[in-house]
C-alpha cells in the first residue's frame, strides 16, 4: 500500500475545514475544565468532608472513565432520560468535565507548592481569603503549572478525534468521509496524522514560549 500524493493534495481543503471544530472542541473544553479545576482543587484542599469527598469522587470517576464512554452516555445515552443534547454540545460537555478531573488535580499541585508563609503573611496584612488567592497564590499557581496545562491542552486537540465517534465534523471525521469515498484509508489517515503534528507542534511551540516567559 502506497500514499496517493494527488488524493491528500486534492482532498486537503476538505479536511482541512474540520480544523475548526477541533480547535473549537479543544480550546473551549480547557477554559471551562480550567475554570472548573480550579474550584475542585479548592475542593480537593479543604479541610471540610462535605467539600472535600465530592471533589474526590468527580476527579476519580472522570479520570476513570474513558472519554469516548463519557461522550456516548452523553450523546446516545441522555436521550432516553428525555435530554437531548448535538453532537458538538455533547463533545464540549464531555471534554470539559473529563479534562476538569486531570485538571484539578494539576492545580491543587501547584496551589499546594507555594509557601504556607506567603499565605500566612497576606493574611496577616489584612488581606481576604479571596484576595489572597487572586493576587498571590493564583498568579504563581499558574506559572508552576503551565508545562502540564499545556500537555492537557495537547491530549484535547488530539483526543477530541474521538468526537467523530458521534458524528461531529472535526478533522479526523473529515478525512474518514474521504477515505469512505476514496477507499484509500492509508493516504487520508496519513494526511490527518500530519496535521496533527502540525497542530501540536505549534502549539508545543507557544507552550514553550509561555514556560520561559512566566518561568518561577
Amino acid at each position: 500500500m502506497t500514499i496517493d500524493p494527488w488524493l491528500a493534495i486534492q482532498s486537503f481543503p476538505y479536511v482541512i475545514r474540520g480544523l475548526g471544530n477541533t480547535l473549537l472542541i479543544s480550546v473551549v473544553s480547557m477554559l471551562v475544565g480550567l475554570v472548573i479545576s480550579v474550584g475542585l482543587a479548592l475542593m480537593r484542599n479543604s479541610d471540610r468532608r462535605i467539600l472535600n469527598w465530592p471533589a474526590r469522587f468527580y476527579i476519580s470517576f472522570m479520570r476513570g472513565m474513558p472519554i469516548i464512554v463519557f461522550l456516548f452516555i452523553l450523546y446516545l445515552g441522555f436521550p432516553v432520560i428525555g435530554i437531548n443534547f448535538s453532537a458538538m454540545t455533547a463533545a464540549l460537555i464531555g471534554f470539559s468535565l473529563n479534562s476538569a478531573g486531570y485538571m484539578a488535580e494539576i492545580n491543587r499541585a501547584a496551589i499546594n507548592a507555594i509557601p504556607v508563609a506567603q499565605w500566612e503573611g497576606a493574611k496577616a496584612l489584612g488581606f481576604k481569603t479571596h484576595q489572597v488567592l487572586t493576587y498571590i497564590i493564583f498568579p504563581q499557581a499558574f506559572r508552576i503549572a503551565i508545562p502540564s496545562l499545556g500537555n492537557v491542552f495537547l491530549d484535547l486537540v488530539k483526543s477530541s478525534s474521538l468526537a467523530a465517534t458521534i458524528s461531529v465534523s472535526e478533522l479526523f471525521q473529515k478525512s474518514q468521509v474521504v477515505a469512505g469515498r476514496t477507499l484509500d484509508s492509508f493516504t487520508m489517515y496519513i494526511l490527518v496524522a500530519v496535521i496533527y503534528w502540525i497542530v501540536c507542534l505549534l502549539i508545543s511551540m507557544l507552550q514553550n514560549v509561555l514556560e520561559k516567559r512566566y518561568h518561577i
